[in-house]
């Protein structure tokens, strides 16, 4: 048995909501332009999930959670927002050439109103000492099911 017979066990990698913007980072994985993300420390620590670690699985999932790939952290680490460089930030595919880009959409996006909904603070906002989880990952195959 291989190491990913048992996927349906592996936890969900969900990037986004579920959506246009779910859709096109899904797309940009499976394509490889995306090989890496950032969250906020902040859901980790309200969800009481811990934080990946080298070698962990995934299921990635669409917007209709559907599985389609299994993926594998390769590296991860908590820094604060300032320090996000910008390799990390072309490597998550979404077509960021300036670091001042990248902030500005994930501000916007930690800042919407279904992130702070989330973390259940009307008020939450984001700023240079932000900490935030970046994680790298390939995907180690795909899943294909009869459904």
């Amino acid at each position: 048995m291989s190491k990913d017979a048992n996927w349906q066990d592996l936890p969900k990698a969900e990037f986004g909501f579920p959506g246009p913007l779910r859709n096109a980072l899904v797309e940009a994985i499976l394509t490889g332009r995306k090989t890496a993300t950032t969250s906020l420390l902040a859901q980790y620590q309200l969800s009481g999930e811990p934080i990946e670690s080298v070698g962990d699985r995934s299921v990635l999932v669409d917007s209709h959670e559907q599985p389609l790939a299994i993926l594998e952290t390769t590296q991860i680490k908590v820094v604060s927002l300032s320090s996000v460089d910008l390799r990390h930030a072309i490597d998550e595919g979404e077509g960021d050439k300036t670091i001042e880009s990248w902030r500005i959409k994930h501000t916007a996006f930690w800042q919407c109103p279904e992130m702070r909904s989330k973390l259940r603070d009307p008020e939450f906002a984001v700023d240079d000492d932000t900490e935030v989880v970046l994680e790298r990952f390939l995907v180690v195959s795909r899943i294909h099911t009869n459904s």
